[in-house]
């Protein structure tokens, strides 16, 4: 069976819809509690005052909307270029790993230094994804 980018990549998309589904099972009825209509949250700041669990959902979601932008390319481009090897998988599903494991420390415990860490690891995954691919193509 030939390597493929493609599973890791629509992984992380399944993940990041499992925490869209999560924020909005934390935050509709944080906001009901709260009083607060849908239409006031039109700005920016505005649920600001939801419970933490509610607001960790979110920025979770958020920041799946980040950075894995740059996995997803990375990834798909190491595919078309056909240099899907072994180890160009295991480093996409590292990072994978990776970035479940932050929306999971993110969602619950929310320590920001084991964040940042499982987050800087995650980085230097995807970097090293990054320069393996572009020395191949130079």
């Amino acid at each position: 069976m030939q390597s493929s980018m493609i599973a890791p990549v629509m992984a992380l998309v399944a993940w990041s819809l499992v925490i869209w589904l999560w924020m909005y099972v934390q935050r509709i009825p944080a906001m009901q509690k709260a009083g607060i209509k849908p239409q006031d949250a039109r700005f920016p700041g505005s649920l600001d005052k939801l419970p933490d669990a509610a607001r960790q959902a979110a920025d979770n979601y958020n920041h799946l909307m980040e950075q894995p932008t740059i996995f997803y390319a990375a990834a798909l481009a190491i595919q078309v270029a056909g240099h899907a090897d072994d180890m160009a998988v295991r480093l996409a599903w590292a990072y994978v790993g990776l970035r479940v494991l932050h929306s999971l420390v993110q969602v619950s415990i929310n320590l920001v230094a084991i964040r940042f860490l499982v987050f800087a690891v995650s980085t230097g995954v995807l970097a090293g994804m990054v320069v393996r691919e572009m020395m191949r193509l130079i």
